[in-house]
């Protein structure tokens, strides 16, 4: 083990379950967790005994990984050199953002989402996009099983902003594009009816048309927008959703 990949098994040590926690998840629970926009892999790594499973084939065929004989330190040596001082910080603010903004039972409501580059089987590095859903966690908060995304965007993009986003889920609010060093100034909370708004642009309607399905008034839709693309940072509707496929929002 790396000590690069052992910074990584630090961070997570103190936060793992405690005991073997109950795991079944079904072909429909995954597909309705991942979005993609471009070819994914994922599996289910199980924080307990570092161990995985329910590894899509797409792996294989992305990766030079051998079936059956994978482990989860082999997927984290395929991450670039470069970025993995990036990862091992991101997981370390991630715990940290849980612990104090929001309450850490609320992992399981959220997709983390952030970036790195990952190696090819011909041994190229491109740019992966990497989400995370927590499945389990035990009665003191300790990470169970989570399902893991990496989607290859390099068709998308080729630079890594190093920022995180968290996405909330069942109602939950979210939080797009955070820094690894921001502070309670720099938070931009996006709720549900703005991430709404975001995957009803993404498919194409307008603002008359997304009134009509969150019955609201195109006015206010109009609002809506112009508040979203202060928080996000964008110039325009075309940089905001290309801002939020490489975040893992649509």
């Amino acid at each position: 083990m790396t000590p690069a990949i052992q910074g990584l098994h630090d961070v997570w040590l103190s936060n793992r379950t405690v005991e073997n926690t109950p795991h079944q998840i079904s072909f429909g629970d995954l597909t309705n967790s991942i979005i993609s926009t471009g070819p994914f892999s994922f599996y289910v790594i199980d924080f307990f005994d570092m161990s995985i499973s329910d590894i899509s084939p797409s792996l294989y065929d992305m990766h030079d990984f051998e079936p059956g004989k994978t482990s989860f330190n082999d997927l984290l040596g395929a991450i670039h050199p470069e970025d993995m001082e990036f990862v091992i910080k991101a997981e370390a603010f991630l715990t940290k953002f849980f612990l104090e903004k929001i309450e850490r039972n609320k992992l399981l409501k959220y997709k983390i989402s952030y970036c790195y580059r990952g190696r090819l089987k011909n041994g190229e590095y491109v740019l992966f996009n990497h989400q995370a859903l927590m499945l389990t966690m035990d009665d003191q908060g300790g990470y169970g099983k989570s399902l893991n995304i990496n989607t290859r965007i390099d068709h998308l993009s080729n630079f890594n902003t190093y920022k995180v986003s968290l996405i909330g889920l069942h109602g939950e609010p979210s939080f797009m594009n955070l820094s690894l060093e921001a502070d309670d100034r720099d938070l931009k909370e996006f709720s549900k009816r703005e991430i709404d708004i975001i995957k009803l642009v993404s498919n194409g309607l307008n603002n008359e048309e997304i009134g009509e399905k969150l019955f609201i008034s195109p006015l206010t839709v109009k609002k809506h927008r112009n508040n979203i693309l202060i928080k996000s940072d964008s110039k325009n509707t075309a940089q905001l959703i290309k801002n939020c496929i490489l975040q893992g929002v649509i």
